[in-house]
């Protein structure tokens, strides 16, 4: 499936870019799509953080990201990083205490809000303390005259609230923004939304919201959570791209989820769970069929016994059961292959292994596939080259299945 974001620059008065605005789209047309803003909210944090990449979206500056009421009620910004993101709250969100006491907890946190002027239109008791919490005042030049501009900016500019003049369609309207105190700019006049896009593994069976409640768990171990994260080959492919962007500094490539969750930990885990559990909950999104899901961890985990005939209980064993994964989503089509590799820290043998380059990982994945398919002479082949008795192979595939089998039974009084 490939997703989209948009993200619109905000200029300062030397006309370089201090910040984006990122914006939801589920197409390569540049416009809202009809949908609340709960869900464009999570699917806009999914897509930018976990999908396209927040570096790569952000440039190093801050990004402006629209959150409702409801998810400020969850907290939701809470689990996406401070530096990185500035909170900016949505047209339709009225002013009360439970929204001033929300602010106030971000800002003990280190996070930017911004607000929209609208705000500044209402009569309500809690308008001037809301305004001394917030960073950055939005105008939209387009609803609003120049009479009411002038008492906005002058509430604003006594709190020392920055000013934002957004959409600018002329030079007119720009010079007018400039010369009343405004410090950043956005708008048409300089730049329409562009659009990046890039594939997203859709969700297979396990809840994301299961997962959250499993990890919560006082007594849950990292090998827990390994076993739990290994289950769901999507949620593994999101953590594994997501540990290897520039933000998290790797030293070293991550090609096995206990590897990424002991770099990544078990609170990290949590965090980024929760925000894929608020998406589940808030768009229903549809599943793979559990046939081609319990498929492709019967691949993996037989990959992987495998792998421990050949190589005992090295670290290597789990990158066997990754490439397992691997190698079958390539089969389902929803993501091109040499655009999955590249987003992946995997090591060399597996690159190459995914690509049909010969090695170990290769002759392990092409048993495996002769297995599923029942290619006799291949197997026999492949057992003598690898050195393991068809009778324990055999064995292993019975286990790969009945391990699948468990996890769906486990799995399914949550669906």
């Amino acid at each position: 499936m490939e997703v989209f974001v948009a993200r619109q620059p905000i200029f300062n008065q030397q006309e370089g870019i201090f910040a984006y605005e990122l914006l939801y789209r589920n197409t390569n047309i540049n416009e809202f799509p009809n949908i609340d803003g709960d869900r464009a909210t999570t699917e806009l944090i999914i897509n930018s953080f976990l999908n396209i990449g927040i570096d790569a979206l952000s440039e190093g500056r801050p990004c402006f990201i629209n959150f409702t009421e409801k998810l400020l009620d969850m907290r939701l910004p809470s689990y996406v990083c401070s530096k990185k993101v500035v909170v900016e709250l949505v047209e339709t969100t009225r002013p009360s205490r439970n929204l001033l006491e929300i602010i106030k907890e971000m800002k003990k946190n280190h996070y930017r809000i911004a607000i929209n002027s609208h705000m500044m239109e209402e009569l309500n008791p809690f308008v001037e303390e809301i305004l001394g919490q917030v960073d950055y005042m939005k105008v939209d030049f387009q609803k609003t005259d120049e009479n009411l501009r002038d008492i906005i900016n002058k509430r604003a500019l006594a709190s020392n609230t920055t000013l934002i003049a957004e959409k600018i369609e002329t030079n007119e309207e720009y010079l007018e923004a400039k010369s009343n105190g405004y410090s950043l700019f956005q708008g048409y006049y300089f730049s329409k939304p562009a659009i990046f896009s890039t594939f997203e593994i859709p969700a297979c069976f396990t809840s994301y919201i299961e997962m959250s409640s499993f990890i919560s768990k006082e007594k849950t171990t990292v090998n827990d959570i390994i076993e739990f994260l290994e289950r769901d080959p999507s949620l593994s492919y999101k953590i594994l791209k997501l540990i290897n962007s520039p933000a998290y500094k790797v030293k070293e490539k991550i090609y096995h989820i206990r590897q990424a969750v002991e770099q990544f930990g078990p609170f990290e885990i949590e965090n980024w769970i929760y925000v894929l559990a608020a998406r589940e909950e808030l768009t229903q999104t549809s599943h793979l069929s559990l046939d081609v899901a319990k498929l492709c961890l019967t691949r993996g985990r037989l990959c992987e016994g495998i792998g421990r005939l050949r190589n005992g209980q090295s670290e290597k064993i789990a990158g066997y059961f990754m490439s397992g994964i691997l190698s079958f989503m390539n089969s389902v089509k929803t993501i091109p292959l040499d655009k999955m590799i590249d987003s992946l820290p995997l090591n060399e043998e597996m690159v190459k292994a995914l690509m049909g380059e010969q090695n170990e990982y290769k002759d392990v994945l092409d048993l495996a596939v002769a297995v599923e398919k029942a290619q006799w002479k291949m197997i026999g082949d492949l057992c003598k080259k690898l050195k393991i008795m068809e009778t324990d192979l055999f064995k292993l595939y019975a286990e790969a299945i009945n391990w699948s089998n468990r996890v769906f039974l486990e799995d399914i009084c949550y669906l």
